[in-house]
Formats: C-alpha cells, structure tokens, sequence
C-alpha cells in the first residue's frame, strides 16, 4: 500500500513537472530587515519551508515560529494546520491560550489529523491545492522514509501552483536532503519579563540552515511581538532569573526532562 502511495505521488509530481508550475513571484518578509534583507526581502509565498527544532525541549519554540510565520504570510486568511497524531501524544495538544498570545485567533485555524506521515503528505497536498488560504502548516512526526525529496518536490510544486506558502514543522526529527527554499533550526531563549514582572515575549534563536540562494550558515536571536505582529532581534543577552516565559503549547509531562534529547543522541 506504501509503495502503490509513493508512486502515485512520483505520477503526480512528474504532471505537474511536465506542465510546469508558476514560480513564486510574492514574498512575505519577517519585518525584521536583519533578515529580511539577507533574504532577498523575506521568505517565497509559494513555497516550502522547513523548521526543524534544535531539540525535543525546542519543539513548542519551532511550532511557535512556524506559527508567527505563517501570521506573516496569511494576514487574515484562514490557515490548515495538518499533525499527525504522534505529534499531539508526544508533544501535546495545540494551546488556543498559547496561540492566542502569539497573537493568532484559534478560530482561523483549520486542524486536520492523520494518523501517519502518509496522511499527512496526502493531507496537505489537498489544503495546498485551496488558493484561499494563507498558510499550510505541516507537521509530521520524527524520521519518516515517505517525506523525502520526491515528497516535497510535490509539496513545493503544489505550493508555486497556489502561491501558499507550506510550513513543513520537523520534530524529532533531523535535517536531510528536500526541495524547501529555506530550512531553518529554532531554539528557545528565556524571555525578558516586562514591567511587573509580566510575562515576556517569546524569544527564539534562529539558524538558516539552508537557503536556495546559498545564503545558509546565519544565526539570529529574536523575539517575537505579537501586537505588532512582526519580529525584532534580540538586543542583548539576558539572565534567566530575569525571565519568564508566555505559554505556547503543552509538552508531555510524563517525560522524564533528561530524556528530552535522546532522540538527537541515538539519530
């Protein structure tokens, strides 16, 4: 059934090959010129993009700036969030609270499960052919054999086709060959508390990993406002007892918090 799945996927990518897809003409910039700059003004909207997370313990940072991506990108358009299921076991569900303070209404969101990584290359592929959209998040879990280079050809395809930007979310999982534009690698940062000891905004460290320009190997520490509703880099290192931290979603809380690298360890 796999093999029979993966072929239908080669079939369907060599189409849209043999008729050729619309190259991306827009771009939604991070409105952070830092960065914007060095990419080219900001980031392809008919494209695919990855975010991996540094580590398990970053896997609710990268959601959150694929999130804040994705708020870029869509405006008020309406997003698909596709997971698979051993995403919300091992991770935990989606926090509306969580969501909310990145500055991103629950309501607009269109959450589809699958129950493996199949389903939601099939999943997203579908979301991707809806030109309303503003953004596809796409959130498989761990080392797949399905989501390798013909798979996100297909996706990146499908996304010049409708000029959506896809959102490819890898936790647990570690960088290999694919056909993303940019590739990125997020790790928290404790957060600056605001006046009375608020909580502050989420802060990121961000590494380009890959870039189709060969402009990889960049690193920047940001944080992310969400009434602004852009980024803005991170001034000047702080200490953690300074900080706190605006929920972004729930981990699993019968992890042992030592255990929270082993899949980088034993990958």
């Amino acid at each position: 059934m796999a093999r029979e799945s993966l072929q239908a996927l080669r079939r369907d990518l060599a189409a849209l090959e043999r008729t050729g897809a619309p190259q991306a003409a827009a771009i939604f910039s991070l409105g952070l010129p830092d960065v914007d700059t060095v990419l080219g003004g900001g980031l392809a909207r008919g494209a695919l993009h990855e975010v991996y997370a540094d580590s398990l313990r970053d896997v609710v940072s990268a959601a959150g700036f694929a999130a804040a991506l994705a708020i870029r990108a869509a405006a008020e358009r309406p997003l698909v969030w596709v997971r698979q299921d051993f995403a919300e076991t091992e991770a935990g569900s989606l926090s509306p609270a969580g969501l909310a303070e990145l500055g991103l209404d629950p309501s607009r969101i269109i959450l589809v499960r699958a129950r493996d990584a199949l389903g939601v290359l099939r999943a997203s592929a579908e979301a991707l052919a809806c030109t309303a959209l503003g953004a596809v998040l796409i959130e498989p879990w761990g080392e797949s054999g399905v989501i390798d280079l013909v798979a996100t050809r297909r996706l990146s395809l499908a996304a010049a086709t409708a000029a959506v930007p896809a959102l490819v979310l890898r936790p647990a999982a570690t960088p290999l060959p694919s056909a993303a534009t940019t590739r990125w690698s997020v790790r928290a940062l404790p957060s600056r508390a605001l006046a009375a000891d608020a909580p502050g905004l989420p802060a990121f460290q961000l590494s380009l990993l890959r870039h189709r320009a060969g402009l990889a190997g960049r690193d920047w520490r940001v944080e992310w406002n969400r009434d602004a509703g852009c980024f803005s880099i991170r001034q000047r290192q702080i200490r953690d007892s300074q900080t706190l931290s605006r929920p972004l979603g729930a981990l699993s809380v019968d992890r042992p918090a030592a255990d929270a690298d082993a899949w980088r360890k034993s990958a």
